[in-house]
């Protein structure tokens, strides 16, 4: 009896029982890293479609740049206060707002660049962020650089509140507890929220709806609802669509009083 094919089968099986699961498992593990890679690129905003166009390259080049864009309206964002250029500082004219000071009267003497939707909340998403923060994003992202710049994401804001506002979401907050004299502002440290005055809640939802379609940016469900309601209820103002044109100078894509920016479907 010729005892080869027997032995080659029985020989064969237990080959394949001892590598098998060891096969298996080889497999799963590749299929999990292609997962995590794919979680982590879906995770990090996109470069919007027009990544080659004419962008700007830095922060600090877009505050320079929102100098000329203001030029001939110079209101804060929020308080609504004139200001003035007095050298290379923007400095508030209080009494036209009829503006005080909650606690830090030095930074409520100037003029910053607001992010509208701030940096940390699209920073914060990139693998850059988690690795050394706004600084190390700066240095390795080109993408993060960009949306940092956008200049349509910046408005000119009283120090003070733009300090307090921090990185808070915007929402609506119970009772009128006004921190900054006449200034329509509210911020509930608490719960880490700021109500913006009704007449700019429009522009405000506008820009996060535009910088949520433009980078793919998933705001949540609560955000959508709240920000198309004031998109809505406050339309599109002169200034808004002439802001858009002059950035438009500077800054390539889309816009935020573009229809299709107006209404977020993620």
């Amino acid at each position: 009896m010729n005892l080869k094919p027997i032995m080659s089968v029985i020989f064969s099986r237990q080959l394949n029982a001892r590598f098998i699961p060891l096969i298996n498992k080889l497999i799963i593990a590749a299929l999990l890293l292609l997962l995590v890679g794919c979680t982590e690129q879906n995770s990090q905003p996109a470069f919007p479609n027009n990544a080659k166009g004419k962008h700007v390259q830095s922060f600090s080049q877009a505050k320079r740049i929102l100098k000329d864009v203001y030029h001939d309206n110079t209101y804060s964002l929020y308080c609504n206060c004139r200001y003035l250029q007095r050298g290379k500082k923007l400095v508030p004219d209080l009494n036209s707002c009829g503006y005080q000071a909650r606690k830090n009267a030095k930074r409520a003497a100037r003029i910053e660049w607001e992010h509208i939707m701030p940096a940390s909340y699209f920073g914060q998403r990139m693998s850059c962020w988690q690795q050394g923060g706004r600084k190390n994003c700066r240095r390795e992202s080109e993408l993060f650089r960009r949306m940092e710049a956008d200049l349509h994401n910046l408005a000119p804001a009283i120090g003070e509140v733009n300090g307090d506002r921090s990185n808070f979401g915007f929402g609506n907050i119970r009772g009128e507890s006004r921190r900054y004299g006449q200034c329509d502002m509210e911020i509930d440290f608490k719960k880490d929220l700021a109500e913006p005055p009704v007449r700019v809640r429009g522009d405000i939802a506008r820009v996060y709806l535009y910088m949520a379609r433009k980078y793919h940016i998933s705001l949540s469900k609560n955000e959508q609802e709240q920000f198309t309601q004031w998109a809505k209820r406050d339309p599109v103002s002169r200034w808004e669509r002439e802001k858009a044109k002059r950035v438009a100078r500077f800054q390539d894509g889309p816009t935020p009083v573009d229809k299709n920016s107006q209404h977020n479907v993620f």
